[in-house]
């Protein structure tokens, strides 16, 4: 009955007629003559020229979008798995692959469909999304109080880790300036970004290697993640100076913005976090996690991030600086960390790098001394980070095989390195050749990290026994 009354009355709506202004009505009729009626086109192409209209819309692109990143991410993920690497480096190669550089290559069509250049913006601001709540967890992650137990050797460590490839970096860029810059760009922005590139560890795939390979009890495990840490600390505001620099163009321009995120660091650090931890003591005596403290945590995210993007420094620096102004009791951060990390790690995250891989174009290095110029990148970041680094070690009075391995663990560059070249790429900085060549940096030390420790185990293992047969013999 209430079928038939609609339909009774939609029968009698059509009957009638709206008045319209005379001015337009000629533009009406032409309007609806235009519009064909159901009995001049066919239910079938009606239907499917809905589900194309549908198809193209731009949630259900993002929403096609987001479910193959998914799949791919995963699917590489887990065949990286079978050789020993980490899965950050099969989401790395799922984004390259879906890019320009193997899915564009053999299937254009597809891709233009797919990843359409207008559709890019909104998977850049989901991957920056993912990238603020990502960086907040890394924030959160580092535990301050051990930075300062192990302050000494740790700073030597980790600042020889950057001072190493920070001056090799600087001085690559002035061999590549003049042939790789991209028009517009001072020397100073380049040579600067380019060191800070080198510079970068990836601490969270260097603190997953390390739980893996059941290191983290151990005092070398310890100390090369403590080593990561202050590293990533330092880089970080290293970073924020250098994007200062490179927006602001005139030195006084930089200066007034490093004076304002100095006031912001303050700031963050002797007004926010002392309230909120007294918010967060007041959760612990009532032994509750209430909604109200978890919305807090989430406005200072974004209101940090929001402030460091204003003035200048990236975003993505606020929301680590939030992330680090976090009380340190666990329960705290553990509870705050579990409702974010799931959708950041397994959804945005591999968004990010399925952006980047759409970025990277290794076709462009269509020439051997393109690719030579990429070898060269990769040598000098390998010898910076990992000589820096193990010879900083060595100094502070470790043995050559627990060097060699905070070494090659401070090498490990992974998603930390992506973050600072979409940066750099974002910025102008780096043109898209340089980037491609930076990207494949990041992918080969983050790839021999694992044989590398493999390597130097062997190695300390069979001078252990050649040192027994010695014994023995003797």
């Amino acid at each position: 009955i209430f079928a038939v009354s609609v339909w009774a009355i939609v029968k009698q709506g059509d009957k009638l007629t709206p008045k319209a202004v005379a001015a337009v009505q000629a533009t009406e009729q032409t309007a609806v003559k235009a519009v064909q009626t159901p009995s001049e086109v066919s239910s079938l192409t009606q239907v499917k020229d809905q589900l194309i209209h549908n198809l193209k819309h731009p949630l259900s692109l993002l929403l096609a979008q987001i479910i193959v990143i998914i799949i791919v991410s995963k699917v590489f993920g887990r065949l990286v798995r079978f050789i020993g690497q980490p899965t950050v480096v099969g989401e790395i190669i799922a984004g390259i692959v879906l890019g320009p550089s193997v899915f564009g290559l053999f299937f254009p069509e597809a891709m233009g469909a797919l990843f359409p250049p207008e559709s890019m913006k909104n998977l850049q601001f989901l991957s920056q999304i993912g990238l603020a709540f990502f960086m907040f967890i890394i924030g959160m992650e580092l535990d301050l109080d051990v930075l300062k137990k192990k302050a000494h050797n740790a700073i030597v460590v980790s600042h020889a880790s950057i001072m190493f490839p920070y001056l090799l970096g600087v001085g690559l860029s002035y061999y590549m300036y003049e042939t790789f810059a991209p028009a517009g760009v001072n020397f100073l922005a380049f040579g600067l970004f380019m060191g800070i590139a080198m510079s970068i560890t990836a601490f969270p795939v260097l603190a997953h290697i390390i739980k893996e390979r059941k290191m983290n009890k151990t005092p070398i495990g310890m100390m090369a993640i403590t080593c990561a840490a202050a590293d990533d600390v330092t880089a970080w505001c290293i970073l924020a100076v250098v994007i200062a620099i490179a927006k602001a163009g005139a030195l006084l321009s930089a200066l007034t913005t490093i004076i304002f995120a100095l006031i912001f660091v303050l700031l963050m650090l002797y007004v926010v976090k002392p309230f909120i931890l007294r918010v967060s003591k007041k959760q612990i005596k009532e032994n509750s996690h209430s909604k109200a403290f978890i919305a807090l945590a989430f406005f200072v995210l974004m209101a940090s991030a929001y402030i460091a993007e204003v003035i200048g420094i990236h975003a993505l620096f606020g929301a680590f600086l939030a992330g680090v102004i976090m009380p340190a009791r666990f329960s705290i951060k553990e509870h705050i960390t579990e409702k974010i990390e799931d959708v950041s790690l397994i959804v945005l995250l591999p968004i990010f790098f399925a952006f980047t891989g759409l970025r990277t174009q290794i076709g462009l290095l269509n020439e051997a001394s393109l690719w030579g110029m990429c070898g060269l990148i990769i040598s000098i970041a390998v010898i910076g980070k990992f000589a820096g680094s193990a010879l900083a070690a060595k100094f502070t009075g470790q043995n050559w095989n627990d060097s060699l391995t905070i070494g090659a663990l401070m090498n490990t560059r992974g998603l930390m390195e992506l973050v600072v070249l979409n940066i750099g790429y974002d910025l102008g900085i780096l043109s898209p050749q340089v980037f491609a060549m930076m990207v494949l940096m990041a992918l080969a030390t983050t790839f021999m990290t694992g044989p590398s420790l493999d390597l130097i185990d062997w190695y300390a293992k069979r001078k252990s026994k050649q040192k027994e047969v010695i014994h023995q013999n003797s």
